[in-house]
């Protein structure tokens, strides 16, 4: 005796060994000994044998059609054999009940299994709907195999073009353009970017970088909301005094200048002047909540992305030939440059000359005055003996290192041209503008504490520099109060830390009380924003290292080690592992084989060639 049974969702036959009442002991076709519960067995017969029931009655169902067979059911429930019976007009073959078994059991779009070997017919609805599923995906399977044909031969489909976006940086796995991409990664064997790469569908090295980072950070664009027009600034007093700012070439943000006068009885008004937007942008408006929005600019090499429009920068920018508004922080100083009194206004200042740090000498460092000395190198030299007060009331040595300038000349063709030109930290000149601004921030926290208003506050404790709505020492500065309030129109902590400020020398209630949620806030999305921006300008410093690389054609560099198999090269600013680089003292120089350079993948493959 044979059965055609059920097991594990398949139609099996075999021969009986033993038969049970409730389960039977078969040989299946394939030799395995299987126990089979009775319920289970749809057919029994004593020939053909088991094989040959299997392939006769394959062999006939592959001659029968779902759709007539689905037309010729009743609307009830059916059993297999009955419909057997009714479809060859007598009682059917083994063989014929087989395949009509196997038939039914192979459609399930026509026909819903109701137990074992009944089954009834599909309504119209639910067949048309899932015969014309597999439809569309025999067409999409035909479309994803066209695409992925040419994305291997290194062709971009348009439509896969219209979708470049979503397949580089936010793919939708469920979509046929990124089947389409995967199974020609699959065949190319390459990554998704190598691929598209290879299509012409990333034209530019940079953009693709610089796309990823809008993409991430700026997900609604780069365009800035409607905000109205510049908003009108209150009626201020303009100071006797004359200005100037110190600032790269590029600056179009210049926050700070510097004045210097001399007052009655021989002492001089040295003069910070910070940009004062908040005197016009009150919390809560269009403009703040753009700029509450962004919290920063945005800085990468030879581009950047502004905090407020450029209108708004326009109106509050220390540019020279303006009288802008600004919050001054003016210290009366003795000719030898002690501070003996200080006061913070609001006040409009006009700015002479908006100096650039490339055409700024050291000559105010020289005690000496000099015939050839270069315009404002007198107010200078008096700053700079003010600097000499406060970095020795600090107590903190001077920082040396050999800070790099990445300029990019975009003129020579879309992806530009780089220039890695090294600056010294810690020159005269860099010390004299951080010093002041450090003198003011520092002030500015104290003044906030003084009269028990919120803020946001850097402080460091043990390493560690976090944002605070209260004052705290910061270590590294050697200072008891660190506010951020220097650069209101790059940094949204400054523009809130400005109002508050406003308000003390006002004499009105903070527009940020202690308590304020809204404050906490921002400080944490500050925080976080501002290291999201800070870790895309250092990617993106790395990727221009790569790129001055492969443009001056360099095979062969210097390197100088941290520790273990970290690096640093001593004409870029461009930390590398070396795996191959045997034991060596921290400080050891060591010659570098530049190898093969990947812009997109922004890698770079080196090897040891020695030491120097």
């Amino acid at each position: 005796m044979n059965v055609l049974f059920e097991d594990d969702g398949q139609l099996k036959a075999g021969s009986v060994l033993a038969d049970n009442d409730a389960s039977l002991q078969v040989e299946a076709v394939s030799g395995k000994r299987l126990k089979v519960k009775a319920t289970s067995v749809l057919l029994r017969f004593a020939s053909p044998g088991a094989g040959e029931l299997l392939i006769e009655g394959g062999r006939l169902a592959a001659e029968l059609d779902p759709n007539f067979l689905w037309e010729a059911s009743e609307d009830g429930e059916f059993g297999f054999a009955d419909l057997a019976r009714e479809y060859y007009g007598s009682a059917p073959s083994p063989a014929q009940a087989a395949a009509v078994a196997m038939l039914l059991h192979a459609s399930p779009m026509h026909f819903y299994k109701k137990g074992k070997g009944r089954y009834r017919k599909a309504p119209a609805e639910s067949l048309r709907a899932a015969l014309a599923s597999v439809e569309r995906k025999a067409r999409e399977a035909e479309q994803i195999a066209g695409w992925a044909h040419e994305l291997v031969a290194g062709r971009m489909p348009d439509a896969l073009r219209a979708k470049r976006s979503m397949l580089l940086y936010r793919p939708d796995k469920n979509s046929l353009e990124w089947k389409a991409l995967a199974a020609a990664c699959e065949v190319r064997k390459q990554s998704p970017v190598e691929v598209l790469a290879a299509c012409g569908a990333i034209a530019s090295t940079h953009d693709y970088h610089f796309d990823a980072f809008v993409i991430e950070a700026f997900p609604q664009g780069l365009a800035f909301p409607p905000w109205g027009g510049v908003p009108g600034v209150r009626e201020l007093a303009t100071s006797p005094a004359r200005a100037f700012s110190i600032d790269d070439a590029s600056t179009v943000e210049i926050d700070d200048a510097f004045s210097v006068r001399e007052l009655p009885g021989g002492n001089i008004e040295v003069g910070i002047h910070i940009a004062c937007p908040a005197v016009a942008i009150g919390r809560d408006t269009p403009l703040d909540r753009i700029a509450r929005e962004r919290l920063s600019t945005v800085y990468m090499p030879g581009r950047k992305l502004t905090m407020l429009p450029d209108e708004v920068i326009d109106a509050f920018t220390m540019k020279a030939g303006t009288a802008p508004p600004a919050l001054t922080l003016a210290l009366e100083v003795t000719p030898d440059g002690a501070i003996v009194g200080q006061t913070t206004r609001a006040e409009r200042v006009v700015i002479d000359a908006n100096l650039r740090l490339d055409a700024v000498t050291a000559d105010f460092a020289n005690e000496l005055p000099s015939p050839v000395d270069p315009p404002w190198t007198a107010e200078m030299r008096v700053l700079w003996k003010v600097v000499g007060k406060l970095a020795a009331a600090r107590g903190k040595d001077d920082i040396n290192r050999i800070d790099y300038s990445f300029d990019v000349d975009w003129s020579t063709g879309p992806e530009g041209r780089i220039a890695i030109v090294p600056r010294e930290r810690g020159s005269p000149l860099d010390k004299l503008v951080s010093e002041l601004m450090i003198h003011v921030n520092n002030t500015w926290g104290k003044l906030l504490a003084d009269h028990r208003m919120a803020g946001l506050y850097r402080v460091q404790s043990g390493g560690k520099v976090k944002m605070s709505t209260r004052p705290g020492e910061h270590q590294g500065l050697g200072l008891t109060h660190y506010l951020w309030s220097s650069s209101p129109l790059r940094r949204y902590s400054d523009l809130v830390n400005q109002r508050q400020l406003l308000a003390v020398i006002d004499g009105q209630a903070p527009p940020y009380p202690g308590n304020d949620a809204s404050l906490f806030a921002a400080l944490a999305d500050f925080e976080a924003t501002y290291g999201q921006y800070a870790e895309f300008q250092a990617r993106m410093e790395h990727y221009w290292c790569l790129r001055w690389l492969v443009q001056e054609g360099v095979t062969e560099t210097t390197a100088e080690v941290i520790r273990e198999n970290l690096v640093r090269f001593t004409r870029l600013p461009l930390v590398m592992r070396l795996p191959d680089l045997p034991p060596q003292a921290p400080g050891c120089l060591v010659r570098v084989a530049i190898g093969r350079v990947d812009l997109l993948a922004a890698s770079l493959e080196c090897r040891v060639l020695g030491t120097q």
